[in-house]
């Protein structure tokens, strides 16, 4: 082989081989995306770098399989919701009581369901987030809004909304929809 055909057997490698790593990172990219929905533009956007973003979208989906999750038996089902209708109705009268409840809540569904739960919550906030990415947002909120209440700068009306972040949340890990107590919905 003279050459130029070296040349150009190599530069159409080369090119292929580029082809071929463009389409992989397009379909790893589409395949992210569609499995964590909005928590694929968290992730950009807190690690500044689509690739760094996939490669710990990609560790969190390797750690969930590692996770026993599990369905809740009926009467665990029951019992949680009715924890959380009680926690509901303190509402009204405590009203960030109420909110830790709920948070306290999310935390024992997700234990009982599997998920190691931990005191740090970007830790658990990535657990939940490789299979419940949609409803991950709620629990971001919710404690953003329970820490802003600590500092003072949160009121009635932003507790009644971490209230109802939980809720989402707490349904998704339930399974199952919880009425919404009158005292929540004013």
């Amino acid at each position: 082989m003279n050459n130029p055909a070296i040349i150009i057997l190599v530069v159409a490698i080369l090119a292929i081989a580029g082809a071929a790593f463009w389409y992989y990172r397009k379909q790893r990219t589409g395949r992210l995306r569609g499995r964590f929905g909005p928590e694929y533009e968290h992730a950009v956007r807190e690690y500044g770098d689509p690739r760094k973003a996939e490669s710990e979208l990609e560790r969190r989906l390797d750690r969930s399989k590692r996770f026993h999750i599990h369905e809740l038996p009926p009467e665990d089902r029951e019992n949680y919701a009715e924890a959380w209708r009680q926690a509901q109705a303190r509402f009204v009268d405590e009203p960030r009581e109420a909110v830790l409840q709920a948070h306290r809540l999310v935390n024992q569904v997700m234990k009982a369901r599997g998920y190691p739960v931990s005191d740090e919550f970007e830790v658990n906030a990535a657990d939940l987030s490789a299979d419940h990415p949609v409803v991950v947002q709620h629990y971001r909120a919710a404690c953003g809004i329970m820490a802003r209440h600590d500092r003072g700068r949160a009121n009635t009306e932003d507790l009644r909304e971490a209230m109802t972040n939980y809720r989402s949340l707490f349904e998704e890990l339930l399974g199952a929809r919880i009425s919404q107590s009158e005292e929540v919905r004013r």
